[in-house]
């Protein structure tokens, strides 16, 4: 199967994860605890943490029945030099990781940084960039650190943006002309679904009931998302003065984009495009830099308009994202019978009868990948900005078989599905500055905080029990993807 020039010649191609999932390393070197330091899955609703009374503080309280995987991960912060290569191998010219915040200011609230925090991400820049791999950098993936939140309250206070604002600057200045693509928040848009690792947000001080999420609104979220928008906005300001040849984008979980009415009656129409609003809002702040007039509606009813600073809606206006940066593994289908779910995937509705595809069990999530193209046109439409896929992928629970081999063909096909969707929006019009495949190694799972799902081009030896001794291995896909890459796309037949 044979793409023909879809694909600009400098397009990017290559892998993501974030630190906080493939690190390990969580106490190494200064740093301190995040917030995903304190759970087992970012969809959890009982983070290991305790109200301290006499200090009046959230603090950390690690449960001896728990397996924190993510505390060593895949010890990428020890073997990315191993990692990197194998990557290399495969042809990437980009890779897409996060700066662990609470590296580089421990606390939060320092005024200094922590100078071993940055020597780890200039060996990590510097290995990438000897390799031809251009680093593509979050500055919180999940990654707010723990004092912030537990002292501070979280992103509700306004303090946060002056500490993002110190973090960026530092590590904008020390990488300059090392990093071309930053992007603020991972996934901003999960802020009302995930409130505690997407926004910092958390009950402060705690309810008598004294629960993380007690007492926590609508309105106690559009704050922090207010916190959140000015913060991007000051930090696409400085990045624009420090290193203007670099780029700022917007990152957002753009599978809900893809949620289609499960018929033509209006109230199922609407109510889709109602839901589908509710990711549109911050690229719509970001992007188009103001707040859109339908969130003036809910704000008045639900009496949860944020408070603002004079400057703020300037600051917002002048400082708008550079790219759209988004994740899409699937598509939902919405009825008015039933309420929407949710999970690390995306939405999830009725099932779609025209789908011909699933992932395989026990997630099973369904496999669209015309609605990649689907989301990539309405990007297009409604922004005309640069498009860039930094996740997309497939978990798979998979181990060595008989012959130590693992020949995942649901991945290759899955890739060769979305490859060339994405090729077929190129031609709609679409400008697309690259695709970074979710997880080229396997890592801890976001949603789930075990190792048993696997995305991965490159098998690590690590077990939901915490056994196994961390061995790299090539998966059958690692060679399907890099005779992708090194066509540019073109070729992509499945020959395994």
């Amino acid at each position: 199967m044979k793409i023909k020039n879809a694909f600009p010649k400098d397009f990017l191609w290559g892998g993501a994860i974030a630190a906080n999932q493939a690190e390990g390393a969580w106490l190494a070197d200064g740093k301190l605890p995040n917030v995903t330091d304190t759970v087992v899955g970012i969809m959890s609703k009982n983070p290991s943490i305790k109200w301290n009374k006499e200090k009046n503080i959230w603090e950390l309280d690690l449960k001896d029945d728990m397996t924190y995987l993510s505390h060593e991960a895949i010890d990428f912060y020890h073997r990315f030099e191993e990692d990197i290569k194998m990557m290399s191998e495969m042809g990437f010219n980009s890779f897409r990781t996060s700066i662990s915040w609470s590296r580089i200011f421990p606390r939060g609230d320092e005024e200094e940084p922590n100078e071993l925090g940055l020597l780890f991400y200039d060996r990590l820049f510097d290995t990438l960039l000897e390799y031809g791999i251009a680093p593509v950098i979050t500055l919180s993936h999940y990654e707010t650190p723990l004092v912030l939140v537990g002292e501070y309250g979280g992103w509700t206070n306004r303090s946060l943006v002056d500490f993002f604002e110190r973090y960026a600057t530092t590590v904008f200045e020390r990488y300059k002309g090392k990093v071309k693509y930053w992007m603020t928040f991972n996934e901003i848009n999960n802020a009302f679904r995930m409130p505690y690792v997407s926004a910092g947000v958390i009950s402060f001080p705690p309810t008598n009931s004294e629960k993380p999420f007690g007492d926590i609104d609508n309105k106690v979220i559009y704050q922090a998302c207010h916190h959140l928008f000015v913060a991007n906005a000051i930090a696409t300001k400085r990045l624009a003065e420090i290193d203007p040849e670099a780029k700022m984008g917007a990152m957002c979980s753009f599978s809900a984009l893809a949620t289609y009415p499960s018929n033509s009656d209006p109230e199922n129409v609407f109510g889709a495009m109602e839901f589908r609003r509710k990711s549109w809002f911050f690229t719509d702040v970001m992007c188009r830099g103001h707040y859109p007039s339908y969130v003036h509606r809910i704000w008045d009813e639900e009496e949860s308009a944020p408070e603002m600073l004079s400057g703020d809606l300037e600051l917002l206006k002048e400082n708008t994202s550079n790219y759209i940066a988004f994740s899409y593994y699937r598509s939902a289908v919405y009825d008015k019978s039933a309420e929407m779910r949710v999970d690390t995937g995306g939405a999830k509705g009725f099932d779609n009868p025209f789908l011909k595809y699933k992932a395989p069990e026990p997630w099973s999530w369904p496999i669209d990948p015309k609605g990649l193209r689907y989301v990539m046109n309405e990007l297009t439409d409604r922004y005309e900005l640069p498009l860039f896929i930094v996740e997309n992928g497939l978990g798979i629970a998979e181990i060595p078989d008989d012959n130590n081999e693992i020949k995942d063909i649901e991945r290759c096909r899955y890739l060769q599905m979305h490859v060339q969707e994405m090729a077929e929006a190129i031609k709609d019009g679409c400008a697309v500055l690259g695709y970074l495949w979710w997880g080229p190694i396997d890592i801890v799972s976001a949603g789930t905080g075990e190792m048993k799902k696997r995305y991965g081009f490159i098998y690590v030896d690590r077990h939901n029990d915490g056994t196994g001794d961390l061995h790299r291995q090539k998966k059958d896909s690692f060679n399907y993807y890099k005779q992708v890459i090194e066509s540019n796309g073109e070729n992509i037949d499945i020959n395994i």
